[in-house]
């Protein structure tokens, strides 16, 4: 299932092996399709936040899957003065916006709002450079 990549420390690579590396790891991340009938969106729960994610928008009810998720904590406001709004035409600044690192799977309960995403917010988020620091 899927290609294998030869390991090797870091540390002892040179930076063309480096390079290498990191560009064979993002072309089998690439080739990793969608998962059919799930769809990118933003979704707003009660107590826990806001994410971005892939979800099966047929299930209904409060709980639910989300796959490739990120936490949303912040987002410029240049753009896009709404979540409805995120989701339609995306971040003019991802510079300026504080997300949490992709999350291969969460089980969110509490959901009270779903949001498709077009295509272009849905390249724009995943463009926000992971937020590390706690202080902002």
């Amino acid at each position: 299932m899927g290609e294998k990549m030869e390991t090797k420390d870091v540390s002892e690579m040179t930076i063309n092996e480096l390079e290498e590396f990191l560009k064979k790891a993002k072309e089998i991340k690439n080739k990793v399709s969608k998962p059919k009938g799930l769809t990118y969106c933003i979704i707003r729960t009660d107590s826990a936040g806001v994410f971005a994610g892939l979800i099966d928008r047929k299930v209904k009810g409060k709980e639910n899957t989300i796959y490739n998720s990120r936490k949303i904590w912040y987002w410029d406001w240049d753009g896009a003065n709404s979540l409805s709004q995120l989701a339609n035409d995306g971040l003019n600044n991802p510079e300026n916006c504080k997300f949490a690192q992709e999350v291969t799977e969460s089980d969110l309960k509490g959901i009270i709002e779903i949001i498709p995403c077009s295509l272009k917010a849905e390249k724009s988020i995943k463009e926000v450079k992971i937020c590390r620091n706690k202080f902002w």
